[in-house]
């Protein structure tokens, strides 16, 4: 095969468009009329692969504006062509336009019974991620996948973080406080049992259901205690989360725990603020060296409502970048899906903010090793 060529679609390319849908697909086709509609739409691209003049595939991909996802709608190769690397070819300049637009998250949907497109998408680092029933025209259903195709690339000035996956469901402070600290010190140990360690040092003892979870005082202390600096931010006074436990023993037990870090932290030299940790301080914070472990409500990364730490890498215009300890591997994650997560700015503003009535915002920025 000649090599391909690619380009986005015309008005002009209708009527080849329609020809190609009609030779691929004996049902869920394209309309000439919808195809006329993609293409006039800014945002979409209709991508068209070309080999010796001839159209020997398409692929179109969706960007609504109110996001950072992108999503292959439809993908189509010349049945005399396939086998032969169009497919593949295809869905990597999708990923490229995607990406060039900023996007973060590619998504498609195929087909249970097409084992070669699953095959493919497998291969290219795709991960299945849900299932819609009855999906299609003949009642078919359809897996749904998905993957990063945009990264983080190296800015001068700000600090590598290295990453380390927490151990436990219960660890997610632990795990961040140990990136931010190996990032400003080398031979910061980054074992399961440093975690562990930092968790009983830093838990609350009641904060949901299960394993008590780290609140911003403790971490802070764990890091002061293993001679680095550490600011704390918190935007609310006394102990955090007493509304998520019912017994008035266990909030007793919340608030003794509290006034004993407020204690610890008066003998050290944590700086202590209940104002809100803006974006700019976070950036400037980076660009001193220093790294921001920060509190976020996971609802939009996952839909979950459960208080998650995370380490801050870095800060552009767009994204502010993450290192998320928590790796489903159940779920098909890797390590990698979880390093330098771009995050879009106004999106972050509301995630580092956990609750509704009175949001907490939480946070504590790890310096260099005290002289």
């Amino acid at each position: 095969m000649a090599d391909l060529i690619f380009r986005n679609a015309t008005l002009a390319d209708t009527d080849a468009l329609v020809r190609l849908e009609n030779r691929c697909f004996d049902e869920d086709r394209i309309s000439r009329r919808s195809f006329r509609r993609f293409i006039d739409m800014p945002r979409d691209r209709v991508i068209l692969a070309e080999a010796g003049g001839e159209l020997v595939g398409y692929s179109l991909v969706l960007m609504k504006a109110s996001t950072r996802l992108a999503r292959i709608y439809s993908i189509a190769v010349a049945p005399e062509t396939r086998g032969g690397g169009v497919g593949e070819a295809l869905v990597r300049e999708s990923e490229r336009q995607a990406a060039e637009a900023d996007r973060i998250i590619m998504r498609l949907e195929v087909r249970t019974d097409n084992e070669a497109a699953i095959a493919l998408y497998r291969r290219l680092g795709y991960r299945q991620f849900g299932t819609l029933r009855d999906y299609y025209e003949d009642h078919a259903d359809a897996l749904r996948f998905e993957r990063r195709i945009l990264f983080y690339e190296p800015q001068e000035g700000f600090p590598e973080v290295p990453y380390y996956p927490q151990t436990t469901d219960f660890t997610c402070g632990p795990a961040s406080l140990i990136m931010a600290m190996a990032a400003v010190h080398d031979d910061q140990p980054m074992t399961t049992l440093e975690e562990l360690r930092l968790w009983r040092e830093a838990t609350t003892i009641f904060m949901l259901a299960g394993h008590g979870g780290c609140g911003p005082h403790g971490l802070a202390l764990a890091a002061w205690k293993r001679g680095f600096e550490a600011i704390a931010y918190v935007s609310q006074e006394g102990p955090l989360f007493r509304e998520t436990v019912r017994s008035n023993d266990k909030k007793r037990v919340l608030e003794l725990v509290h006034e004993g870090f407020l204690q610890d932290i008066g003998e050290t030299g944590i700086e202590l603020h209940h104002d809100p940790l803006t974006l700019e301080e976070i950036e400037r914070a980076l660009l001193r060296g220093q790294v921001p472990v920060i509190l976020i409500s996971t609802w939009q990364l996952n839909r979950s409502r459960v208080p998650h730490w995370v380490t801050v890498c870095a800060v552009d215009d767009q994204f502010v970048y993450l290192h998320d300890p928590e790796v489903d591997v159940e779920d098909g994650e890797t390590i990698a899906d979880k390093q330098y997560v771009p995050v879009d700015r106004k999106v972050f503003d509301r995630m580092s903010r956990y609750g509704r009535n009175q949001p907490l915002q939480a946070a504590v920025i790890v310096g260099p090793r005290r002289r």
